[in-house]
């Protein structure tokens, strides 16, 4: 399976892209970093948004961020027990040695036991048990201006016109500043949650042919844990799919090494592979 960016081009990125043959997604190979190379999602658009360097270097398997894993493995703790006890018990299996202390009486690491409160608050929450409803962790695939992606929702009920994904925080009302548009944001904006709705919401309904409007289910690390369902404006979403379009061609050239990616300077990866240039002034030092 030949790499994007291993392959010359004297068309555009999206030609090519558009030329490859697509493999069929599923649960065992939906997260490989080869499908990555044939499908944008919205988890890797984003790392290229955040850094270019630092994301075509982990793609290529160049790159291993050293980066604490237990906030990924909370989440996925608790979306695989909303997607079954089957998963549940499988990702517990998996994962054992690093959510069980190896100290007497060998119980639920403390993060585990936060995802632990996590679920029974959402559990006891009749609102969440009747929207919490449909097929889980559905994949969807698409294109977007002529270029594939592909999706993977954690609950989708096509009868009732919604999708719900799960998101976990550590403060629903904890704000950002946005330097781009210098004013402070949520944190559903300030994660781009936006853009993996708007393309969740095309790629559903490219697969399916149903308009879905998108629910967050947002659930905090709290104690005891704070819960919010929450709605995007229509016009987020039309933004962020209008930004898509526009910059994905880039994204594209970055990943088939037709242009050079852009360094952030501030992620570990630049920090670690930083060399001295100009000098800049102190008031650079800051947005």
């Amino acid at each position: 399976m030949q790499n994007l960016q291993a392959r010359p081009s004297k068309t555009s990125s999206t030609a090519s892209m558009k030329q490859k043959p697509l493999p069929t997604l599923t649960a065992s190979n939906y997260y490989d970093v080869a499908t990555d190379w044939q499908y944008l999602s919205p988890t890797v658009y984003k790392r290229f948004l955040a850094c270019e360097a630092e994301a075509l270097a982990e793609m290529k398997g160049d790159y291993v961020p050293d980066n604490d894993k237990t906030p990924l493995l909370v989440g996925n703790y608790l979306h695989s027990y909303f997607e079954s006890k089957v998963s549940h018990d499988k990702f517990i299996a998996a994962n054992k040695d690093t959510m069980i202390s190896k100290k007497s009486p060998h119980g639920l690491l403390k993060d585990y036991k936060v995802a632990d409160s996590m679920i029974a608050t959402l559990e006891d929450d009749e609102m969440f048990r009747r929207v919490y409803q449909g097929q889980k962790e559905q994949i969807v695939t698409g294109k977007i201006a002529g270029v594939p992606w592909k999706g993977k929702v954690d609950c989708l009920n096509l009868d009732n016109g919604y999708f719900v994904d799960l998101k976990t925080t550590q403060d629903l009302h904890k704000r950002f500043w946005d330097s781009e548009s210098r004013t402070w944001v949520p944190f559903v904006t300030e994660q781009n949650y936006q853009l993996q709705m708007a393309v969740y919401r095309e790629l559903i309904k490219q697969t399916f042919g149903v308009d879905c409007q998108p629910i967050i289910i947002a659930v905090t690390k709290q104690d005891p844990p704070d819960k919010a369902a929450l709605s995007i404006p229509d016009e987020d979403l039309a933004w962020a799919m209008s930004e898509i379009e526009i910059h994905q061609e880039h994204v594209l050239q970055v990943m088939n090494g037709e242009v050079e990616p852009k360094r952030c300077e501030h992620c570990d990866y630049c920090r670690s592979t930083k060399h001295l240039g100009n000098i800049i002034s102190i008031d650079d030092l800051i947005d």
